[in-house]
Order: structure tokens, then sequence, then C-alpha cells
């Protein structure tokens, strides 16, 4: 353990040399005006499980293009390079009919989850799910059972391809997206969509209480196609960079990963509390420090015994500009039988 105690101070100090870009790239031509940024993210991660290597590597590697050619035609490309491959994050051409009334066409996040929808250069989590490498013993989805893995894994959250409507009026903002319901880059395997809508209203005092659902369309060898579908609410009280964040959600649906072929899907129940303090510094070098903890519980399946799992997750970000940090999160995974398990991880979100 002690070598890889030696291995994080070193990656602190590499990462914390270099300081952070402040602004993005602007370019004008061929009837469009482009704004060029990106995000670069550093792990190491290493397991409790002697089984997992401990590894250094690029979590996300993404330039970011935004397109605007008037107020109302705007786009988005955003390729991912981290992995030695490249893939298309979000992708899609945004019609701007007015601040209530916004339609996108392509690729994008589903209108869904709290977690997801938070981008991961606000997040002060390394990792949604809270993996722990060399676990994968959730029943349906694999890894830890938090939260994230469930909303995931089941692909009620995340990006997907298809037609996405949003807007904001007053206090009420909503999203609702149709979808292929197959994921990232991938075309649909059946003809029929899936469908997730999301309703917020903003209380005042920087708390946000919202409400979810999804309809799901998979292929069930038992009915060719099938419809699961899942519902939550979630609450924000503060806002990124100010004081204190606390984000709590809870969901519950359809676990159609482990549906039978006569008796349907069983249900699924997962919560999440997520609560953060940004303590501002005065320095040359550190905009601010935010200690966090993370508690997840999960069920992949309410008819069966003894298959949930907690997970804690302590840490800590240091700012050093902006959204550009240095962070590590301790990520204890208790399952209902069988030994706890942990992962430590440490990460350099460069933005620009």
């Amino acid at each position: 353990m002690l070598r890889h105690v030696v291995r994080l101070v070193a990656l602190i100090a590499l990462v914390a040399l270099p300081l952070p870009l402040a602004a993005q790239l602007e370019v004008s031509g061929r009837g469009a005006t482009l704004r060029v940024g990106g995000r670069l993210h550093s792990q190491y991660s290493v397991s409790s499980i002697d089984a997992a290597t401990n590894d250094f590597f690029f979590r996300r590697a993404r330039v970011i293009v935004d397109l605007t050619v008037n107020d109302f035609l705007t786009g988005r490309v955003q390729p991912d390079f981290a992995g030695g491959g490249a893939a298309l994050q979000d992708a899609y051409v945004g019609l701007n009919f007015s601040p209530a009334f916004e339609v996108s066409i392509g690729q994008f996040k589903r209108a869904f989850d709290l977690f997801e929808l938070s981008s991961s250069t606000d997040l002060s989590l390394i990792e949604r799910d809270g993996r722990v490498e060399g676990y994968g013993a959730c029943s349906g989805v694999g890894s830890v059972c938090s939260y994230s893995r469930l909303t995931e894994a089941l692909d009620y959250a995340g990006r997907d391809l298809g037609l996405r409507v949003e807007g904001a009026s007053g206090s009420v903002s909503y999203g609702f997206s149709l979808t292929n319901g197959t994921g990232l880059n991938a075309s649909d395997e059946n003809s029929r969509k899936s469908a997730s809508g999301r309703l917020s209203f903003d209380l005042g005092d920087d708390v946000v209480v919202s409400g979810q659902v999804a309809l799901h369309d998979y292929v069930d060898p038992g009915a060719d196609d099938a419809n699961a579908v899942a519902f939550g609410g979630d609450v924000q009280f503060g806002t990124w960079r100010d004081g204190l964040l606390v984000q709590g959600s809870v969901v519950t649906g359809d676990n159609w990963e482990l549906d039978p072929v006569t008796e349907g899907p069983p249900n699924f129940l997962t919560f999440q509390g997520v609560a953060s303090y940004f303590y501002p510094v005065d320095s040359e070098r550190v905009e601010g420090i935010e200690p966090l903890a993370r508690i997840s519980w999960a069920d992949p399946d309410l008819d069966t015994d003894d298959d949930n799992g907690l997970l804690i997750t302590p840490g800590f970000m240091v700012y050093i500009m902006g959204r550009s940090k240095i962070g590590a999160n301790f990520d204890i995974y208790a399952p209902a039988v069988g030994d706890k398990e942990f992962s430590f991880k440490v990460q350099s979100f460069l933005y620009f």
C-alpha cells in the first residue's frame, strides 16, 4: 500500500504544476462562429481486489466545438479520445425557437437523471457509479450496486441518439427526449423508441426539486419487444463552487436486464445523496478547497433478499482555477453479503 501512496504524491505533484487555460478559442468562418474548448481528465486508481490492476489512464480527453450560425441555429460536436480511440459524445444540431422551446437533434444526454445531467466538470465525484475495479457482483448490471450504476447500465440515463425538447419559463423548466434506446453511437435494434421526461421547479434560495420518468424499449427473447419503466425525484440545494451544495435523488423501476421470459422484470430501488462545501482560498495558485461525501444504496431486485449494496465516498477537491482542479475519492462498497471492498482514485481535471 505504501507504494500506492508514493505514486499518489507523485501524481499530485505532476498535475499541480501547469496552470489551466483561462479562455476558449473562438473562430469565425463559413457562415458560423466556432468556440473551441475541451477537458482532459487524468486518473490513477487502485482497488482492494488483488486481481484488479492499479492504473494511470486518461479518463476523458475531449475537444468541444460549439457552433453558432445565428440565434436560431446552433450545434455541438464533442469527440472523446480517451482509451486510444475516438468516440462521439455530444453531437447535435439545436433549433432555438425561444427560451421555453428549444429542440436538439442528434446525440445528447437523456432527460432523466440529476447526477448524469450534472457535468463531469462540475461534479465533485470522480466516478458517478463509484466503481471498484475488479468487482462485478451486482445482479443484472455488474460492478457495484450503486445509484448511477443502475440508471446508466439500464439505459434510463446517459447519452443516446434522437430528439430532445427542453426549455424554461419563470421558475419551471422541463426536458423531454425521444431516442433509440441503445446508447452511445449505436443504431436502434427494433422499430420502437425510448422516451424520458423531466420537470423541475425552482423554489428560490437555490433550491430546485424535480421529477422524472423514463420508458425504455428493449428486445425480450420471449416477447420480441418490451418496455421497462423507471421514475423518481430529486432535490438540489446550493450551486457549484459556492459554499454548501447538496444533491439527493431516489429512483425505482424495472430492472429489465433480469427480465424472466414469463414473469417480467423485477423492480429495483436506489437512492443517493452527495454533499460538498466549497471553501474559497486567497492564493495565487488555489481558488478553493472542497470536502465532499456521498452515500449511495441500491437494490437491483426487490424480490430477492440480500442482494443490495451500500457505497460510501469521502473525498476532496482542490480548485486551481474555475473548473480546473485536482481531487481524490475513497469509494468504500459494502454488499449485503460478502466482504467490503474499496477503490482509491485521484484525478486531475483540466478545463479549457
